[in-house]
């Protein structure tokens, strides 16, 4: 009887510290999710604006060079001309040096003017930013512990990343996903769910609309489209690499060439600028989210994906800020659906499948990719989906967009390799 009430006794107090810190981290995940949520939608809103404004007022591209000199000047001023962007969010979850509160408003207003004047650039890696230097905050407010500041960082970056594009689950095994590749925080899973459903509710209830595409043609799972879907998947994994060598070659040259960041900033406005006078059309400016539905709505013009990652590479190399994903969005879509066309693939459902594969090839998180699928197309075809995306990650390597993100296994063997992105 004794042993048997020493071992209830035992099991009753692990119950009651994991109920403990379940009630600790729903606080924590409230408390963060509400207003991470809020300032995502507000961010949102800007952006949103900006982008209508510019698309009624082309001439501003103009002014290009002059918004990447303010963006030059007020990380100057800040002391922050050498941040890494998201690679200092990642880092700081790795390795515990602090991200600094000041990074939130200065990535807020530089990707707001970046879209304002028409630079090519996402938002959600902004919004990861904003996310995670809040939320560290707020940890360090509350006297969190090194470990559980690591935590809370993610729940930041769940609950923007969900506010920004409506999608919880993909927000939250992102966050968890990206920093490790093949290690995720599964200590965290609660707490970033819980921040990534907030973010969204919030910014859902502010009158955010989340992202989705509406996509035809999705064939059923045969010999015939599974070869369709993996070749895709290899050519996606191409794009990928390409996308990814693109930009950090874009970065090298200008800070080879062009060391001075505020000469650097004003070079690359103007080379982007002359560069959409060139091409004859703003469908490169911003984040593109109109041509992404018009690709998988499947009409697409086959090389945008070429000007897509040149506009992104020379627009983010510069100094500009924002994000990558939406660009891969982009890139992803317009290549798909013309190679899923030349595949015999709906171009339609062609797109979609280069949205998840070029994610995963340039972002490494297979599983998020999974849920994106799900989230912004439903859940039809998602074996194909599936295919696709494990052939885009293989065969992508250890190219990322994030060099601060770390490889724990091989992606060909059963190894610990424990290796930057390349």
């Amino acid at each position: 009887m004794d042993n048997f009430s020493s071992h209830f006794s035992t099991k009753l107090h692990a119950f009651s510290r994991y109920l403990l810190a379940f009630v600790k981290w729903t606080a924590i995940s409230l408390l963060c999710g509400v207003p991470i949520g809020l300032v995502g939608w507000c961010f949102h809103e800007l952006v949103e604006k900006a982008t209508g404004f510019r698309q009624q007022n082309s001439w501003i591209i103009w002014l290009l060079p002059v918004a990447g000199v303010i963006i030059a000047l007020l990380y100057r001023v800040c002391g922050m001309e050498k941040d890494g962007g998201i690679n200092t969010v990642l880092s700081s979850i790795r390795t515990g040096e602090p991200v600094p509160i000041r990074m939130a408003p200065l990535i807020f207003v530089s990707t707001v003017l970046t879209h304002l004047f028409g630079g090519s650039s996402g938002r959600e890696g902004a919004a990861l930013q904003l996310g995670g230097s809040i939320a560290a905050q707020f940890g360090r407010w509350i006297r969190l512990n090194e470990k559980d500041l690591h935590c809370i960082t993610l729940c930041g970056m769940s609950a923007a990343f969900a506010a920004l594009f409506g999608t919880p689950l993909t927000a939250a095994v992102f966050a968890m996903e990206v920093v490790n590749v093949g290690h995720m925080f599964y200590a965290a899973i609660v707490p970033c769910i819980f921040s990534a459903l907030i973010g969204a509710g919030v910014a859902g209830q502010l009158g955010a609309i989340p992202t989705s595409f509406s996509v035809s043609g999705i064939p059923v799972l045969a010999v015939q489209t599974a070869i369709q879907a993996a070749v895709l998947g290899i050519l996606c994994a191409a794009v990928s690499i390409l996308f990814c060598v693109s930009m950090h070659t874009a970065s090298r040259l200008y800070k080879r060439f062009l060391p001075d960041t505020l000469i650097r900033a004003a070079a690359g406005g103007l080379i982007v600028a002359l560069l959409t006078l060139v091409v004859g059309t703003h469908d490169y400016n911003g984040a593109g989210m109109d041509v992404i539905t018009r690709a998988v709505a499947g009409d697409a013009v086959p090389w945008a994906f070429l000007l897509k990652i040149l506009f992104t590479a020379l627009t983010l190399g510069a100094g500009f800020r924002g994000g990558e994903i939406v660009p891969a969005f982009f890139i992803g879509a317009t290549f798909g659906n013309a190679a899923g066309a030349l595949l015999g693939l709906d171009p339609s459902f062609g797109a979609a499948l280069g949205i998840a594969a070029v994610f995963c090839g340039v972002l490494n998180c297979p599983l998020a990719s999974l849920l994106l699928c799900l989230e912004l197309f439903g859940g039809s075809g998602m074996p194909l989906f599936a295919l696709a995306i494990a052939v885009s990650y293989m065969l992508s390597g250890y190219f990322g967009l994030y060099s601060s993100q770390r490889f724990f296994f091989s992606k060909t063997e059963h190894v610990e390799i424990n290796r930057a992105a390349d």
